[in-house]
């Protein structure tokens, strides 16, 4: 049975997370939201799983993801749950929770990412909070970004298993995560993330290596990887990245 994975059709956005892990695991999974609607899917199939009162646990958003009876949502809690089936996780619980906390850390910097564009409010359009979204992306690019960059890269040096992978010596979500998080962070600031970079070049291998996976690599190359755009959590404001 495939897994079914609900997201908002037209953006990369958290969902993409959850995408990677199924791609890199060759998981049958559906994408609801851009499925075709008379075949019972489509984004208002989502919307109504997501609103179904019926439910004992409902998710809060979107992401969520159905796997048979079961839905849970919550990216980092997805890809928790996902792991061990798809053999993304290593065996023993040490290794379980620090990929965990790797995985909620990224989560935060995604968090503060998208809080530059958006320091106000979510409900209010970028044009309505220029000038405080000015002041909060500087502080992104010259502290929190470097900050983030740097943890990730020493984090890998000090892998006893070695530099290739954040835990253990095996391909894991976290992994995965990174990719995504370097590649929303190349889009949305290319002259900050280039200078924190330079300072990171274990978090490039990572992503260098992740990217060449070949499912990883045929994914990249096909419809099924939504383009960035200025609607999803990483989004281009030349201003913003001066």
């Amino acid at each position: 049975m495939a897994y079914e994975l609900h997201y908002w059709p037209g953006i990369q956005g958290r969902g993409e997370f959850v995408r990677l892990a199924l791609e890199a695991a060759g998981a049958p999974y559906i994408d609801v939201a851009r499925g075709p609607e008379d075949k019972g899917q489509g984004l208002a199939a989502s919307e109504k799983a997501l609103a179904d009162k019926r439910a004992v646990h409902p998710p809060f958003a979107m992401p969520f993801l159905k796997d048979g009876t079961f839905v849970v949502g919550q990216v980092a809690a997805i890809l928790q749950y996902l792991a061990p089936q798809l053999k993304l996780v290593a065996r023993s619980e040490q290794a379980r929770v620090w990929t965990h906390q790797i995985q909620l850390t990224l989560a935060d910097l995604v968090t503060e990412a998208h809080d530059t564009h958006h320091p106000v409010g979510i409900g209010a359009y970028y044009e309505d909070q220029k000038p405080e979204a000015a002041r909060r992306a500087a502080e992104f690019r010259e502290q929190r970004l470097p900050k983030f960059v740097g943890w990730l890269d020493s984090i890998l040096a000090r892998n006893p298993a070695g530099p290739r992978h954040l835990v253990g010596g095996k391909l894991s979500y976290a992994d995965l995560s990174l990719f995504q998080v370097v590649e929303g962070l190349r889009y949305a600031y290319p002259k900050a993330t280039q200078k924190a970079l330079a300072k990171a070049p274990g978090v490039v291998r990572l992503h260098d290596r992740v990217a060449s996976l070949p499912r990883i690599a045929a994914y990249l190359r096909s419809p099924r990887r939504i383009p960035f755009n200025e609607q999803g959590i990483f989004r281009h404001y030349p201003e913003l990245d001066t």
